[in-house]
């Protein structure tokens, strides 16, 4: 955690103005957020995401407020409904009707008590969504969509559905590797835990990947989803992103192993911010 936020500060000191944080099976979120957003000046924490089956409704709006109030404008809440076997094995809860619940949960957020001080600042959410039903509630309920696992495409169409107004911040993974052989078995290393996830593989045969696509991870599907190459080749998939609708990306750096933290690639990443 120490690393964590030193390599936050760095972040900030280099330009970036926004870090986003996981859930699923790593750090409490909201804790997570709180001690980064504690060590630097003004860096927004963006959660992607937080799991709706992790904590109530009450206890999620608690916590939003509890950080908007100490950090003005500084804390992004980023709210997904996950997947059902990691709700089933981690939180022991059923996962039906992921689109009726997440209504349901946003009802009881925006009715949820709080006496203690309120914000002073607005509040500020984002859903990780992916289909038409969960976009356009995104922009309805939410102040836009955080998409996860997709591509320039999926945001063409998420901006047609979300209109002109609401926030749009896909994720786009990326890995600064110019050969192809060993790029592409990177990318298939992590595409391996989310292909096989019912919500990304139906999102994949919406954007027109086949069956055999996701099954076998083309080369087709691995160049759609990873940005591999150059900085020159990154900075052409972010512009895509931004030509197609996006009003902030995402990006995640993809290297050898979990726990080592990309800063040399950062810092390379960092000399593209004055472009966009």
């Amino acid at each position: 955690m120490a690393q964590s936020l030193e390599a936050a500060q760095e972040l900030e000191e280099l330009g970036f103005k926004t870090v986003w944080i996981p859930e699923a099976v790593g750090r409490e979120p909201f804790a997570h957020a709180g001690i980064l957003l504690s060590g630097t000046k003004q860096l927004i924490v963006g959660t992607g995401i937080a799991s709706m089956y992790a904590r109530t409704a009450s206890t999620m709006q608690a916590g939003q407020k509890t950080l908007t109030s100490a950090f003005p404008d500084r804390f992004l809440l980023g709210i997904g409904a996950s997947h059902g076997n990691m709700v089933k094995s981690l939180h022991k809860t059923a996962y039906v009707k992921p689109y009726s619940a997440m209504v349901e949960y946003l009802d009881v957020m925006d009715k949820g008590m709080f006496v203690a001080a309120a914000p002073t600042t607005p509040l500020h959410r984002v859903l990780a969504a992916l289909g038409p039903k969960m976009l356009k509630l995104a922009g309805e309920r939410a102040d836009g969509a955080h998409p996860y696992f997709t591509t320039p495409k999926h945001t063409a169409v998420a901006r047609e559905i979300l209109g002109k107004g609401p926030t749009l911040a896909p994720e786009q993974a990326v890995i600064l590797e110019t050969d192809p052989t060993k790029a592409r078995a990177l990318a298939r290393s992590y595409m391996g835990t989310y292909t096989r996830l019912p919500n990304y593989a139906n999102n994949l045969l919406r954007e027109g990947f086949t069956e055999d696509d996701i099954k076998n991870q083309s080369d087709k599907l691995v160049d759609a989803i990873c940005a591999w190459g150059t900085l020159d080749a990154v900075r052409g998939r972010i512009k895509e992103h931004l030509d197609a609708g996006a009003s902030h990306v995402s990006v995640q750096v993809l290297t050898e192993g979990l726990v080592e933290m990309p800063r040399s690639q950062w810092r390379e990443l960092a000399t593209l911010l004055p472009e966009f």
